[in-house]
């Protein structure tokens, strides 16, 4: 006994103290659950926020995962769900090694305690009725010596009596005889019930109380080294997890190292690189000299062979625009009156003016302010037909730039000789099927897969078909650019598309006198590209066509850029009808057009033009 020995009593405070150790225990198990929920709602929240920052499959997101630096972002997301993973196995571990093990524990530490004490109870109440016994027999043999030493005054107060008869004298000598015998049988029953205590107290003291205080001793001891071991526990779960959690903060090092801002940038080019040249330095005009410019002589537009020397856009040949410029927009642009509209001839009844617009309230410009204009515009989308179709491009990716186009086309060509092998390799199971049908009837009738490989053979070769269409356009792109082996260029971040030969081209976009932008949809007409160089030279663009025709009701001299002069009576084509700025487009022959003021004219629409 080294412990317990001096308590003996303090039966009652140790039943307290080892109450109080059940309750610290079990205090220390809901501390535990508590952080296992913890660890659980933590995973919880690292795998939603990796799963809410992982990209959407089939969107623009997932093509973005192609850099370096967004590749290293997802593994640190997969690294993330990775270190959620481990605090789930801290929390399953915690749960099944501690909680679930110690909650076991305290049942059968509570069965174990309350046996011992109603052990301890059982001692205590047997020693009680032993002392009982032992005080019950002590006061009987008391009185039973009282009784005797009274019946012996009075035995001899007889004798002593001359006057008292003899028999009175003998009847109190026997009475004083059986008192003193009972005292005797009284002293020796409480001599034996003395005994028999002393014998149960000193095994109760020594042997029941002491054994029973050892094995609370014990119960409490291990009750003490259990807890400690279920903190040991509670560190060596979150230790095992370590070296994985150090494996994910190393991937994530890793893929942060991986990151290369080279390789991104050159992705970044190899995106978005048009495959155009930058254009030509702009001739000087002057302008010192009086002149009548019609729009097809305008400095920046195109010549359809009248020949007359006019400036062009860039050195390398006639008609050279940038790639994000259409003629058209240019052409409005530099060349579109910016003044409102003169008014009709004073001896004009308004009645007499058809058509007549109020004049927009525009100041002339600068051409160097209509061409800074110009360079800070947003280029608008013209394909008109691609908007009524939902988007879908053409076929031939006619509308993208040079190098984006090649790229596209390759990537088709490469999808569809992957159909064309998957369709090849069903055939050549089919194949061996039939051939095993053949050798084999019982296992299959050979008959039965013709028709599937016809419709591969059919398959294969419409895929086949494919690739040669897209090889050749393939062919015809690659025959335009510049070498591959060049430097790459820096090309411009804004791209208007152009469209290859072959393929219709989408409603031309235009610009009113104003500047505004129009988005009439005439016919729709074909841009024939030469097979030269794709950088070299963009062809002309057809005429637009005509929507009516008009009378001059006035003469008008068209001394300003984009408009054209006409005599009274004179009849001209309608090609473009006022769109409220006061100013209607003309032509006079395939060479001459320009704007004159609506008020000027008389407008007869074509009914059966499109868009009249």
């Amino acid at each position: 006994l080294v412990f317990f020995d001096s308590l003996q009593d303090q039966f009652d405070n140790l039943e307290k103290h080892t109450q109080w150790g059940i309750d610290v225990l079990e205090k220390y198990i809901k501390f535990v659950k508590e952080r296992t929920e913890i660890e659980l709602s933590y995973a919880k929240q690292l795998r939603n926020l990796s799963k809410k920052y992982q990209p959407k499959k089939n969107s623009k997101e997932e093509e973005e995962y192609r850099y370096t630096s967004t590749r290293a972002f997802l593994a640190t997301l997969n690294e993330m769900n990775d270190y959620a993973g481990q605090h789930e196995v801290i929390s399953e571990n915690m749960t099944s090694l501690i909680t679930g093990e110690l909650t076991r524990y305290v049942q059968e530490l509570k069965q174990e305690r309350k046996s011992h004490f109603h052990d301890g109870r059982k001692a205590q109440q047997h020693i009680e009725t032993c002392w009982k016994q032992l005080e019950a027999s002590k006061r009987r043999f008391e009185r039973d010596c009282k009784e005797a030493d009274r019946a012996q005054q009075y035995f001899e107060k007889m004798d002593a009596d001359i006057n008292v008869t003899k028999a009175d004298v003998e009847k109190a000598r026997q009475q004083a005889q059986l008192r003193h015998q009972m005292a005797e049988d009284s002293k020796a029953e409480y001599s034996s019930t003395l005994q028999k205590f002393n014998s149960e107290q000193h095994e109760h003291y020594y042997t029941h109380i002491p054994n029973i205080f050892q094995k609370i001793q014990e119960m409490e001891e291990r009750r003490i080294v259990r807890i400690g071991e279920s903190m040991k526990t509670f560190a060596e779960v979150d230790r095992q997890v370590i070296p994985i959690i150090g494996k994910c903060l190393d991937e994530i090092t890793k893929a942060a190292e991986s990151v290369d801002h080279k390789n991104d940038s050159q992705m970044v080019i190899e995106a978005f690189k048009s495959g155009f040249e930058p254009p030509g330095d702009i001739d000087f005009e002057d302008f010192t000299q009086p002149m009548k410019r019609t729009v097809s002589e305008s400095s920046l537009s195109n010549s359809r062979g009248d020949g007359k020397s006019e400036p062009k856009f860039g050195s390398k040949s006639k008609g050279k625009l940038w790639p994000f410029i259409k003629k058209n927009k240019l052409m409005s642009l530099l060349t579109s009156p910016h003044q409102p509209p003169p008014p009709p001839p004073a001896s004009a009844s308004p009645s007499a003016v058809p058509n007549g617009p109020q004049s927009p309230k525009q100041q002339k410009e600068p051409l160097s302010h209509r061409f800074n204009e110009f360079m800070t515009s947003k280029p608008k989308i013209h394909c008109f037909r691609s908007l009524k179709r939902g988007g879908a491009g053409p076929e031939d990716f006619s509308n993208l730039p040079p190098e984006q186009r090649r790229k596209k086309l390759q990537q088709k060509v490469d999808e569809l000789n992957r159909d064309i092998q998957k369709e090849m390799d069903s055939r050549d199971a089919l194949t061996k099927m039939k051939d095993v049908y053949i050798k084999n009837p019982q296992m299959g009738d050979a008959a039965s897969v013709d028709h599937r490989l016809a419709e591969l053979g059919q398959n294969i070769e419409k895929l086949r078909l494919e690739v040669q269409k897209f090889e050749g356009w393939l062919a015809e792109v690659e025959g335009r650019l510049p070498a591959r082996t060049e430097q790459p260029r820096r090309q411009s971040g804004v791209y208007e598309a152009q469209n290859a030969s072959g393929v219709n081209s989408c409603a031309q976009d235009r610009e009113s006198p104003d500047g505004s932008y129009t988005e009439e949809q005439s016919q729709e007409t074909e841009m024939k590209v030469p097979a030269t160089d794709f950088d070299d030279e963009f062809d002309d663009e057809e005429p637009l066509p005509t929507i009516g025709t008009c009378k001059a009701l006035y003469t008008f001299e068209g001394q300003n850029e984009g408009t054209i002069s006409v005599a009274e009576g004179e009849m001209l084509y309608v090609i473009e009808e006022d769109k409220g700025d006061g100013w209607t487009r003309i032509r006079r022959n395939e060479d001459e057009e320009g704007y004159v003021p609506t008020s000027y004219v008389e407008v007869y629409l074509d009914k059966n033009a499109k868009g009249a």
